[in-house]
């Protein structure tokens, strides 16, 4: 038996062990990261926004198996680097983890799929299955952060296309009233389900269709513009009908059903126009791809040592950062129990002027009094978190001042505030609340690592900071309210008067419960 016989039946021999090297690899994401993937799941179970996420990753292997051909020819090769970009996704997911920021640990595990890919098997491969593998990203339930300012965009193309038809409207926020009925653009209207849809629907399009990059970039940008501005229109559309109707068509189950058919036909002008431009694949591209294939074959297979080595460079760098999470987590154990009683003793306790609370996830401790200032009424409503977890956190998108489904009360309007009380400068969101008989003005800020912050990103960076060197994550969420009856600027200046005399006390006994 010849040398070159016995190399290649060694190397045939080794072929078993190499895939399983390769699979070590590629699937050591999954397990190491495990909740994660279980809150992916949970996410695409409750949201109906997101259920599309079931079928990204079948999608995604429906399109690297169209390449199989070309794979077949390409031998796998570890590429180093790779282990570095890995380490930097395991550290983003670290500080997700630690800021219980469940989006930055989606999508830092999402991106160590390519990237596993790409450091066990190597450029070339990585490089043919480029889109597949970065069509993953749409498995992560992202947009929600988009739901506010497409609120306000559609409220603002109904109400003044609703003016230019000539019907009188009276609007206050994203509430408005027409002669026949009120109307109320709320978080379902936001069209935030149309516009994930579309956008993913539109990238797969744009992939299987044009062959140039440009083309598929313009039907992307296109995939986002359309809906929005249709969303817009589905939402006058349902007022027109609700009104002409004299509110009998379009204000129950139909309102949602219209909306579906009208998105539905929407995109499908969209994928019809955009097939008038379509590039089918020419032969000399195929030409091209099997070329370049049949040369990436002629690289040199890594041998079953290198192979091995990498698995195990790969799961030894994906795992030291579940890891460490345990032990910070388990830092914050055995802590003394929250105390916010007597918490102004010097403040003329008051009868309760308001049953408004705010929709904040369970805190490890709260309190909310009432007090007199100057013959005025104002309220303070504290949560207090400790040992954070999903579902128990102080800042998150789904802790807001008022639920959306609050039967008693209704957000006009929420902005970002500056105020100068107790001799320095407070960022607060200012809100402004109607209830059946009276207006409530919230200022709430945010307590973290021993300071005063407004900004919520400011506040999970400070609250990343605090937990990775203290491993203390302690923080809380401090209200102000105060009715007022036409002008927003009567509760300001009774909320003034009361921070000026009570917010140092308020920040000692926040302190006095850190440890």
């Amino acid at each position: 038996m010849s040398a070159e016989m016995t190399t290649d039946v060694r190397a045939d021999s080794q072929q078993p062990l190499i895939a399983l090297a390769v699979a070590v690899a590629l699937l050591a994401p999954f397990f190491l990261y495990f909740p994660t993937v279980q809150s992916m799941v949970a996410i695409w179970n409750s949201s109906e926004t997101f259920a599309h996420g079931y079928i990204i990753l079948p999608i995604s292997l429906w399109l690297i198996w169209r390449r199989r051909a070309g794979l077949m020819q390409m031998n796998p090769a570890p590429y180093w680097p790779a282990l570095l970009l890995l380490a930097a996704c395991g550290l983003a997911w670290l500080l997700g983890h630690v800021g219980d920021v469940q989006i930055v640990q989606q999508y830092a595990f999402v991106a160590m799929i390519p990237l596993t890919v790409l450091a066990t098997l190597g450029p070339q491969i990585a490089g043919a299955i480029a889109f597949p593998l970065l069509f993953l990203l749409f498995a992560v339930p992202f947009g929600e952060i988009f739901i506010d300012p497409l609120i306000g965009v559609t409220a603002n193309f109904a109400a003044e296309a609703v003016r230019l038809t000539g019907i009188p409207i009276l609007r206050e926020g994203n509430n408005f009233t027409l002669p026949t009925g009120n109307w109320a653009v709320v978080e379902a209207c936001s069209g935030v389900r149309y516009l994930i849809s579309s956008f993913t629907l539109g990238c797969l399009y744009a992939y299987l269709t044009y062959r140039s990059t440009w083309r598929r970039i313009l039907f992307g940008l296109i995939s986002i513009v359309v809906p929005i501005i249709a969303n817009g229109m589905r939402a006058y559309m349902i007022v027109m009908i609700g009104h002409l109707s004299g509110m009998t068509l379009a204000v129950g189950i139909d309102h949602v059903i219209y909306g579906w058919l009208f998105f539905g036909l929407v995109m499908f002008l969209m994928f019809w126009i955009g097939g008038f431009w379509r590039e089918d694949e020419s032969r000399s591209t195929t030409d091209e791809r099997d070329a370049s294939a049949k040369h990436a074959g002629e690289t040199p297979a890594a041998s079953l040592g290198k192979m091995c080595i990498n698995a195990l460079g790969v799961a030894a760098i994906l795992g030291a950062w579940p890891a460490y999470s345990l032990h910070i987590d388990r830092s914050g154990i055995g802590q003394p129990p929250v105390v916010l009683s007597g918490l102004l003793p010097q403040a003329a306790a008051a009868a309760p002027f308001a049953d408004w609370k705010p929709a904040f996830a369970p805190a490890s401790a709260s309190s909310q009094q009432f007090y007199r200032v100057d013959d005025h009424d104002v309220g303070l409503s504290l949560l207090y978190y400790r040992n954070q977890h999903h579902g128990a956190e102080l800042i998150s998108s789904t802790n807001r001042v008022v639920g959306e489904k609050d039967p008693m009360w209704r957000r006009v309007e929420a902005l970002p505030h500056k105020e100068a009380v107790a001799n320095r400068m407070l960022a607060v969101q200012e809100v402004a609340l109607v209830g059946a008989s009276k207006h409530l003005l919230v200022w709430s800020w945010f307590w973290v690592d021993g300071r005063f912050v407004g900004n919520p990103y400011l506040g999970k960076l400070l609250q990343v900071k605090q937990k990775i060197f203290t491993g203390n994550d302690d923080g809380a969420a401090v209200m102000v309210f105060a009715p007022y009856d036409e002008k927003p600027e009567e509760a300001r200046v009774v909320m003034r008067s009361f921070l000026d005399k009570n917010l140092a006390a308020i920040e000692t006994t926040l302190a006095g419960n850190r440890h």
